[in-house]
């Protein structure tokens, strides 16, 4: 459609849309500014880095449930604005600090702020969602084991290895410095939450070689991993937990695709 992109103006259209939507325009590491005009046609998303920028982090999902929520995030949000006194908080003194921090970070690949950034935000979000009026539940058990599991190992290494965060779902996502980082994670969260008998395949999706660095081409090979030595408590196994995982990098921006005439 010819669209001069250089001002924003299909972040700002997709923003009509969703607020996921206007930062999925663009690839690597991307910045949602508030804006100031009452009709939101500054509110949009630029670009701070691409993807090549940090290219060592390594993404693995663990999609909890893939159901419908029951609260959705454009009427959870609307009920928080209106009925949490923390989200004032968070909004007028956390939030402006922390994304100065968190554009540092990112520009000098210093990964041990980012993920403390990261974790700390995606706790306060969700406190946020439990001080609104009714509480908003988007988190559940499995979600809270991932965040026990990784911070247990963090602290046992005395610095971060991973990052996590969770938007408006119980679904985690979970951010290695580097690709030896995320096999050991996966070997963490495969140790954790086992697939279903004979079910390896789809359990994985995206980049499946990162079975192969984690030493896993069975079922069988999960259930010979060993328990990570931070945990404490044996046999700590959450089988059927998770339906599957997805590993992936900081993703691409859109690309034109010349189309071909048909008849």
């Amino acid at each position: 459609m010819n669209v001069n992109e250089d001002y924003g103006e299909l972040s700002s259209i997709a923003r009509q849309g969703s607020g996921s939507a206007c930062r999925s325009i663009y690839g690597g590491f991307v910045k949602w500014c508030m804006g100031k005009n009452d009709d939101g046609s500054d509110s949009m998303a630029v670009q701070l880095v691409d993807e090549s920028h940090w290219d060592d982090l390594v993404i693995i999902i663990a999609v909890v449930s893939s159901k419908q929520k029951e609260t959705s995030s454009t009427s959870g949000m609307r009920d928080t604005v209106e009925t949490s006194p923390l989200l004032q908080y968070r909004a007028q003194t956390v939030v402006p600090g922390r994304i100065l921090k968190m554009e540092e970070a990112i520009k000098k690949h210093d990964f041990e702020s980012f993920a403390r950034l990261t974790c700390a935000d995606s706790n306060q979000f969700h406190a946020v969602c439990l001080d609104t009026s009714p509480p908003i539940f988007y988190m559940n058990d499995t979600s809270h084991r991932i965040i026990s599991l990784v911070e247990k190992w963090n602290h046992s290494e005395g610095t971060p290895q991973v990052a996590y965060t969770f938007d408006a779902g119980p679904n985690a996502v979970l951010i290695a410095r580097n690709r030896k980082t995320a096999t050991l994670l996966l070997q963490r969260l495969l140790y954790c939450f086992p697939p279903q008998e004979n079910d390896l395949d789809s359990y994985m999706v995206g980049d499946k070689s990162i079975l192969s660095d984690a030493g896993v081409q069975s079922v069988a090979d999960i259930d010979a991993l060993p328990q990570p030595p931070e945990m404490k408590t044996p046999n700590q196994k959450f089988k059927c937990d998770v339906s599957y995982f997805i590993c992936s990098r900081p993703g691409a921006a859109q690309k034109f695709l010349p189309t071909r005439a048909t008849h």
